[in-house]
């Protein structure tokens, strides 16, 4: 079996919700409206980092305080109220201000754009999205909008388009938001599949190394697109639907497999 039919077998494998848990992910499976899944969403990747249980605990108590849904409560919220609200919030590195900050750059955003989806796509230029593109300069300029409708730089939640960042959790962002299938649930338009960037970490850039998809040291935002580079050599219109299976296949110690029989 080659490389591509072991990777498309492990994707038809994985591609499961049953394989979510524990993910960020599996928040975005609780709302059907595109409104409350994108605020959730850019929540949920923002704070993936460290712990997985921590994760989940950080992300679902935010969640639990924006009832009924995100939507309606950040538009309905002042910053003093959600100072208020969050002020004793700590995930890690980010406070409680830090959070209130990327909520209140959210509803500038919202209130400027009508949703995520619009302010991202401010950021598209005319040549992206085309064969071979690549969404990078949309993404650093979400980044660069969100750092600044939000009034500081949420460093620790939304990286610095200026840094040598990977951009791993908004990549994962647009992941979530753009592809749609048993894993991922989409919701946004305008973005094509075939221009995300793998969500690169250690893990993925681990096994890339190994499979020869890069022989780059540094795990930035060059490597991560050499590697997607290497992936659109085995779908060419949806190179990143692998990841999600990547990730699982490192979880579930399967990875030896792979590589025995592809190397």
């Amino acid at each position: 079996m080659g490389l591509k039919e072991e990777l498309d077998r492990l994707y038809l494998e994985y591609n499961n919700r049953d394989f979510v848990h524990p993910d960020p992910l599996e928040f975005l499976y609780n709302y059907r409206d595109t409104a409350d899944r994108e605020i959730t969403g850019l929540i949920a990747s923002s704070l993936a980092y460290g712990r997985v249980a921590q994760i989940l605990k950080s992300v679902s108590f935010v969640l639990k305080k924006m009832a009924p849904g995100p939507y309606i409560f950040i538009m309905e919220s002042s910053p003093d109220s959600l100072y208020k609200q969050f002020k004793d919030f700590k995930h890690r590195f980010t406070t409680g201000y830090e959070l209130c900050r990327l909520l209140i750059g959210i509803k500038n955003a919202l209130d400027e754009y009508g949703s995520l989806n619009k302010c991202f796509l401010e950021g598209l230029k005319t040549d992206i999205g085309l064969e071979g593109g690549a969404v990078f300069p949309a993404v650093a300029g979400f980044a660069e909008k969100l750092n600044t409708l939000s009034e500081i730089e949420c460093s620790s939640l939304i990286p610095s388009p200026l840094g040598n960042s990977a951009f791993k959790r908004l990549n994962l962002y647009l992941r979530w938001m753009v592809r749609s299938d048993n894993v991922d649930p989409g919701g946004w338009t305008g973005v094509l599949k075939s221009t995300l960037i793998i969500p690169l970490d250690t893990h993925i850039y681990r096994i890339s190394k190994k499979l020869g998809f890069t022989k780059r040291k540094q795990v930035d935002i060059k490597t991560a697109l050499e590697i997607t580079g290497a992936l659109k050599e085995f779908d060419k219109n949806d190179p990143v639907k692998y990841d999600f299976a990547l990730t699982r296949l490192g979880m579930n110690r399967l990875e030896k497999t792979l590589l025995e029989n592809n190397i």
